[in-house]
């Protein structure tokens, strides 16, 4: 073989090299910009629907699809419907991220009364809701938006009449989000709305979940304290 060839050889063997080494990395990027995105939840503003440790996976096309390193839509074929739990970036730091319950879209008006809620002069009415190990302090309702049923957490106390009602108007290309911990959430009665440009996707299904991270790595779930019977849990 003259050194010409072998010349040719080796740079065929380079560009296979770099290509087998980036190929993973660019599908691993695609699929989460297009396709799904893992969350883990930091905190119980969602329960009992999510709990803090639940990994889920979050639809990314749902909704349609950001241009690359951008909030701005590349496309965007169905707009955020009522009732769904969505991810999306934090109003005051879009480096941070959130996940709530969609309450109001936009052109919507909204009274809350001790965390209960009036959509456009209707009231959302509440369903007592009993767990087999209710956690103590907290009383549980169904909840229905739509004709969808799900169930929302309060700290248990006397709901005070008297109390102030919050009344948001939902501007155009924004929307309104509530935690199912109704008592214990920060959401958009206390930093305002989300606009279009900052939703993510919909939370889909919980693929892990544990009580516990391990001590020594805590993006990791210990295996002996996991929740199996969350596991693949759809969300709703």
């Amino acid at each position: 073989m003259n050194q010409s060839s072998e010349q040719k050889n080796l740079k065929g063997t380079w560009n296979q090299a770099i290509l087998t080494f980036l190929f993973p990395i660019l599908l691993v990027m695609g699929l989460r910009w297009a396709v799904f995105e893992p969350f883990v939840i930091p905190s119980g503003s969602m329960i009992p629907n999510l709990l803090i440790h639940d990994h889920i996976l979050v639809k990314k096309f749902s909704y349609g699809l950001h241009i690359p390193f951008s909030d701005k839509w590349l496309a965007q074929w169905r707009k955020p419907q009522r009732g769904e739990i969505v991810v999306f970036k934090y109003p005051e730091n879009p480096e941070v991220y959130y996940i709530k319950r969609l309450i109001g879209l936009p052109g919507d008006e909204i009274e809350v009364k001790n965390g209960r809620i009036t959509l456009n002069g209707q009231e959302w009415p509440l369903e007592p809701f009993e767990f087999s190990n209710p956690e103590k302090g907290f009383t549980y309702y169904k909840e229905a938006i739509d004709g969808a049923p799900h169930v929302i957490r309060f700290m248990d106390f006397k709901f005070d009449d008297e109390a102030n009602v919050q009344v948001f108007k939902v501007p155009e290309g924004q929307y309104f989000f509530m935690g199912d911990n109704r008592d214990q959430s920060s959401d958009s009665r206390f930093w305002g709305f989300v606009k279009n440009d900052y939703i993510v996707g919909r939370a889909w299904v919980i693929w892990l979940s544990c009580e516990n991270t391990l001590p020594t790595m805590s993006f990791m779930c210990d295996p002996a304290q996991m929740r199996w019977n969350r596991l693949f849990e759809v969300l709703h």
